[in-house]
């Protein structure tokens, strides 16, 4: 699903993903779920997509330095009932929207690409103009 991009998306799918992922912060930075794992770490909720019925809300998050991040997703994955639940109550929706948590690996996929830019290879090819 990570496949739209914003241009596809409606107006309407990205502003109610913004408010879901700016609850899920604050719910995480507050540490109003009461988890021992999720109270270890800070969480940062990069992005929340929304299913264009907006009844499916995909949350991208990532581990603070990215540690830990499986006991964090299923820490998340356990407590998701809290979570919708708080998100319905402070987003005003026709729907209680289903939350789904994912890892973010566009940070890996940025230092990737960073790592190739500086390889002796493209870094030789590049230097010639």
């Amino acid at each position: 699903m990570r496949n739209d991009t914003p241009e596809t998306q409606s107006i309407r799918t990205l502003r109610v993903g913004e408010q879901v992922r700016h609850v899920l912060s604050e719910i995480l930075a507050r540490g109003d779920v009461h988890d021992e794992t999720l109270a270890k770490h800070m969480v940062s909720v990069t992005e929340v997509r929304m299913s264009p019925d907006l009844r499916h809300a995909t949350a991208f998050v990532k581990p603070l330095l990215g540690k830990d991040e499986e006991a964090v997703l299923k820490a998340l994955r356990t407590n998701t009932a809290y979570l919708q639940r708080e998100v319905a109550t402070r987003v005003k929706m026709k729907y209680a929207a289903r939350l789904k948590f994912l890892a973010d690996d566009s940070f890996d996929e940025g230092g990737h690409i960073d790592a190739l830019l500086r390889s002796p290879k493209v870094a030789r090819d590049l230097g010639e103009d």
